[in-house]
């Protein structure tokens, strides 16, 4: 067997490993639950209030699911007064709990669906949507694509990667391996689609970052390990807010995982995105809000 076949597969299992060992570690239990059980989310009988009308759905991340990503940041917008949704996608047969793996823009379909269930159960004209990394990136193929800027007033991306990711360079190692990326598209090709450089993102950012009619956030940490580099999760567009949270806290540490499952700096981000009317300023005593 040629070398760099015998590599092939363990570069391939190397960047899996890479991905999987910086999400949270989900459990089939909770993964099984009815996210509704959590807190008060997922609750289709919650009427959204005059001071919140638009429910919120949050969109999670590579090889996360719609519980365990938001088992913080679900109840912080709930005691605000939302109506707080949360979705799965992005399933492979026979990998449960870990979502987020199949072909993004199939995942997005899901997205079109899922909002119009929100929509239709609330009575909502349109919805809010904040997702986690890809969770904060699949939506704008949806936006973009699928006529989801009718339903949509605002985007929050935390950590996206919207302009894809190198995974701090690993990913240019793959050229070297020839049939690397295609192993890697068939195993888990919503992976693949993150690449920088991927045919997804390039059809994904043609033409602009944005459309109109949507408000966009984009909430980013210096020390993202995942999506590299940082700023490529910036956006550019008119309607357009990009957030260093190290601008807002300098002692904030936060990296990939934590700034969306844990970080209350980024909370309050979200929460000032969501009703900018009564935004308040964001500094590191936000901690306490």
């Amino acid at each position: 067997m040629l070398p760099w076949k015998r590599l092939l597969r363990p570069l391939a299992a190397l960047l899996l490993t890479v991905a999987a060992g910086l999400v949270p570690v989900a459990t089939a239990e909770a993964a099984a639950e009815p996210a509704a059980s959590h807190q008060g989310w997922n609750d289709y009988s919650c009427k959204p209030s005059a001071a919140h009308p638009r429910p919120v759905v949050l969109v999670h991340g590579t090889f996360g699911n719609s519980v365990d990503n938001w088992l913080a940041l679900a109840p912080y917008l709930v005691n605000r007064g939302y109506c707080v949704f949360s979705l799965d996608y992005g399933q492979l047969p026979g990998v449960p709990v870990f979502h987020g793996l199949a072909p993004i823009a199939d995942s997005a379909g899901q997205l079109q669906v899922f909002v119009d269930r929100v929509l239709t159960a609330t009575g909502a004209a349109k919805a809010d949507l904040v997702g986690h990394s890809q969770g904060g990136m699949m939506p704008r193929y949806y936006l973009k694509f699928l006529g989801g800027a009718a339903k949509v007033n605002s985007l929050v991306g935390i950590a996206p990667d919207n302009h894809g990711t190198t995974l701090n360079g690993l990913t240019h190692l793959l050229p070297y391996f020839p049939g690397a990326e295609d192993l890697l598209s068939l195993a888990v090709p919503g992976v693949a689609d993150q690449m920088a450089g991927s045919a997804f993102l390039t059809k994904l950012n043609a033409g602009g970052d944005t459309v109109p009619g949507v408000h966009y956030t984009v909430i980013a940490t210096q020390y993202d390990e995942v999506v590299t580099p940082y700023r490529s999760q910036f956006l550019g567009g008119s309607d357009v807010r990009n957030v260093l949270v190290q601008n807002l806290c300098p002692v904030d540490l936060s990296e990939h995982l934590a700034i969306g499952l844990t970080d209350r700096i980024a909370f309050h981000e979200v929460a000032n995105a969501l009703d900018p009317a009564h935004a308040t300023a964001t500094t590191c005593t936000s901690v306490f809000d």
